[in-house]
This record gives structure tokens, sequence and C-alpha cells, in this order.
């Protein structure tokens, strides 16, 4: 058995952080950070949360539901604000030499917010919600190559069809929280979590309340005392809250008002560069978006830089069409950018066979702020090569279950993966739960099987290399832009020292890694 980590996996930093402005945290005169403070009632302002949310981990797709994730419930491993891994409810792991089996190790001592004590049981039943043909959950993909699991004492052990040397990040997924097991399967709905904050009360679409864990097993998180996460998905409502004070923090700012928030002394304004990305997926089991042609058309017919500049006000940076951030490990640095060219979208159009194109688009603030105005700017761009874009502008409430992956044109916003292999399996894998462009690729899916065991980091990188060129010129989504996470806290809040950049709000640890200052 070859020992990987007792510690945490220490890989390369792969996403790279950037603050615009101070942290609100500063140094005292001795150098050392002053330890957090516990106490007080935080107020969250979120732009995500609608009334088909539920409890069930598999379905978990908006920071409401994630927030809510990372507060009350614990995974088996940890991304920390670096970008290395650290244990959570597995105290260590090990794996074979072909990483084709791996062992963790249970933390003893944790127990759920009813009393119960954390088992190997409670792990294995949590990560097989997630598997078999029938599964629905997101996750499904992620947990596919688990062939066998059992136990071993102490020990939850995972056999693999084939060696993933990602496996240890793959475990920190939100949806792979740790649920009490209960008649085959997990208990998921009562909320019953072992994490830092106990779940009080539930309205979705509307707010959650959650009260600090007196009894968890850690001592280096969760601050607060309660904690009150409201789903305020207009923007204009979202910003008067923390202004008037009635909110503590809100993430996606308008980014058109940061300029004027920054102003008030009682704000503080942060910006964190990472693997956050803006799309528009195209359904490719349906025409027109089953020609590549047609799609590498629409890719050549939108006005990157222009998008960045007025819909993230320069806070991104350009896409590729690629879900890969440049800070990423395995990026791929000589990736012809795709700049705006109507000519060639034209020519392309050509080659489908077309003299023109009419498609429509949906789009709505809750796919990604400033959706509608970046489908207007596609609008215009379009026109120049032949396309006629219709924009649709479509409610909020309701926006991921009746339109994202229901019409065939859409909006969307991903907060990326740690890994790649990760952001593959979830959304590009044929048949994937997530896979919103319907998009099959047998080269890509055999690339991706043996990326994930190649361990030999050149020969891994040409894989990676390869999917990306194939996903880039031949996939069914548009990555014109890579967004910042801007958020904004109160003066009040003391947010960490060092802010994580793999989700949004200090990769949605904000609820155990922040305090009132």
């Amino acid at each position: 058995m070859t020992i990987l980590s007792n510690s945490g996996l220490n890989r390369r930093r792969f996403l790279q952080t950037t603050a615009a402005t101070a942290m609100a945290a500063t140094l005292p005169l001795g150098g050392a950070m002053a330890a957090p403070k516990r106490g007080g009632h935080l107020r969250v302002g979120k732009a995500h949360g609608q009334t088909t949310d539920t409890m069930n981990p598999g379905t978990w797709e908006n920071g409401f539901t994630i927030g809510m994730a990372f507060a009350i419930h614990g995974r088996l491993t940890e991304v920390k604000a670096d970008g290395s891994l650290a244990p959570e409810l597995a105290e260590s792991w090990e794996a074979t030499p072909d990483a084709k089996t791996w062992r963790f190790k249970v933390r003893q001592g944790v127990k759920f917010h009813s009393g119960k004590d954390l088992t190997p049981e409670d792990v294995m039943a949590s990560i097989a919600f997630h598997r078999g043909e029938d599964s629905t959950s997101a996750a499904g993909p992620l947990v596919a190559p688990i062939e066998n699991m059992s136990i071993d004492g102490d020990t939850v052990v995972f056999e693999l069809s084939g060696g993933n040397a990602d496996f240890p990040f793959i475990l920190s997924d939100y949806h792979l929280t740790i649920h009490p097991a209960k008649d085959d399967t997990i208990d998921w709905e009562s909320g019953d979590g072992c994490g830092s904050y106990i779940l009080k009360n539930k309205n979705f679409g509307v707010s959650c309340t959650m009260e600090r864990n007196p009894n968890h097993w850690r001592d280096d998180v969760g601050f607060f005392d309660s904690i009150e996460m409201l789903a305020l998905v207009d923007q204009n409502a979202r910003t008067t809250a923390l202004v008037s004070g009635d909110v503590d923090v809100i993430d996606r700012l308008d980014l058109k008002t940061v300029g004027l928030l920054e102003r008030n002394q009682n704000i503080q304004i942060n910006s964190v560069a990472g693997t956050q990305h803006f799309t528009f997926a195209m359904s490719t089991n349906q025409a027109p978006f089953d020609d590549n042609n047609v799609r590498q058309a629409l890719k050549y017919a939108i006005n990157r830089e222009e998008l960045v500049e007025k819909i993230l006000f320069g806070y991104g940076s350009v896409g590729n069409d690629i879900p890969i951030g440049q800070g990423q490990q395995f990026y791929n640095t000589e990736l012809e950018q795709k700049t705006y060219d109507p000519d060639k979208a034209k020519w392309y159009l050509n080659e489908a066979g077309m003299d023109s194109l009419s498609v429509n688009l949906s789009a709505a603030d809750a796919a990604f702020a400033g959706a509608v105005d970046a489908g207007v700017l596609f609008q215009a761009s379009a026109k120049d090569a032949g396309i006629d874009l219709q924009v649709t502008r479509e409610p909020n409430d309701g926006y991921w279950s009746d339109v994202w992956m229901q019409k065939p044109f859409s909006a969307v916003y991903w907060s990326g993966r740690p890994v790649q292999d990760q952001m593959f399996a979830t959304a590009y894998s044929c048949g994937a739960a997530w896979n919103d462009s319907f998009w099959c690729h047998e080269k890509f899916e055999a690339l991706m099987v043996e990326a994930r065991a190649e361990l030999d980091e050149a020969k891994r990188k040409d894989m990676y290399w390869e999917m990306q060129d194939i996903v880039s010129n031949q996939g069914g989504v548009i990555i014109p832009m890579f967004a910042n996470y801007v958020f904004a806290t109160s003066t009040k809040v003391k947010t960490s020292d060092g802010l994580a950049s793999n989700w949004d709000m200090d990769g949605e640890r904000w609820a155990e890694r922040w305090s009132f200052a």
C-alpha cells in the first residue's frame, strides 16, 4: 500500500486568488492574526434559492443550498483556502500504487446533530446514495467509477474501475455530504448533519436559520452563534438590504454599482479570481445545435472582450469555451484563443449549408447577474454574422428547474471544480445529469478515463490538453468569460485571512471560517 496522504493532499496550487480590495482583517502590531471571536447573529443575502429546492444532496445546484450544505454537513475531505486538500471526516487515506483501491479511515468521536455517532456505515451509505443506474444525482458521474465499497474496521475501502489520482479531491464535492444511514439508504430529509451548524428552520426560496453546533468535533470553525440566510435573488433588493444594514453579507454584486458601494465606509468589497465561468449551453441533441458548424458559428459570433468589459466591468477575463481556469493545473496554454470574427462565423454557417440562422436564447438574472444584458450584446454582435438571435427574459424563480436543460439555448453559471476530471465528469461526460449541452464525444470519453488513471503528469497533461481542444472546438457550450467572485460584507464581519477561490464567498465555507470583528 502506498501512502498518498495522512494529513492532506498537497498539490501544486491550482487556483489563483487575487483581491481587488484589502481584506477586512488586518495584522496587529505583533504580526500574528487575532483569533476569531465567537458570538453574534450573521445575516446573509444570497442571490440564489428557489421554491423547488430540496434537502436531497443529489439536487443541490445553487449558492443557497451549497452554503447550507457546507454549514450543516460534513464530507470526507475539504479543499482549503490555499487550494490544498485536508482531511475532514476522514482522518487519513491511502491508496495502492495504481490508485485503484483507496482506504479512508473515518474520524472517531464525531456526532450527528441528533447525537448519533458517525460510523463507516454512514459514510458508505452516503456515497452509495449517488450511485447506480437509476441515480439522478448530479454527483452520479463522480462516483460511477466506484465498483465496490466495503468496511474494514474504522476504514471504508473504495475499489475503482480504474486508477484515479484525484479521488480524494472528488470526495470533497458538496453533493457528497455524509448523512446517517437509514433503511438501506440515508436520512437526508431531516437535515441531520455533523457540520458546525444545526439547521433550525428552512423555507426554500425564502430563508433558512442555523445555530452553532456546541458539540462539533472542531474548535477552529463555526464562530457565529446563529445564521440567517435569505434568498434575495432580486439584485436591487439584495443591494438595498446590505446598504440599509438589514443583512451583513451579500454575494453576486451588481458590478455596475461596485464603485458606489466602495464609497460606503461600512461596506467591504471582495474580489477573488477563480474558476467561476458564465456560459451559453446549446442542446446538441436537437437542431440546429446538433451541427458542430452551427455551434462554431455561434462561438465566433460573440464578442468576448465586450462582455468582460460591459457585463463584468473588468472583474474577470475572456473565456475560450473550456471550463478550466488559467490558474488550474493542466490548463492548455497553447489553445488558440477564439475572438469575435463574423466572417468566420458566416463561413461555418455556409459549411452547415445555411445563409442565415435564427435561434432563441433564454436568460435570467438567476443564471448570472447581467445574463439578459449579455444576451442582448450577443444578439447585436451575431447580427453581423447573419445570425438572428432573439433573447427571452425568463422568470428567476424556477429557472434551474424549468429553463436550464429544458430550453435548447440558455444562459448558465458554473463555479467550476478544483480538478479537471471533476469538472469534465460533472458537466461534459456523456449522459451526466448536468451535461447541459447533452453532448457526447467518443474520443473525449476515452481520454477522460485514461487521464483519470494516468499517474505520469506529463502524459496526463497531454491528455487534458487534447480534451480541452475537443471541448473548445467541438463541444456544445459557449464559455465567453470567467468571472471573479465579487461579494460584499459589512465591516463588522471578519473574513478569512486568505479567501478561497474554488467557490464563491470563501469556497462557500463562510459559515465556518468567518466571524464578527
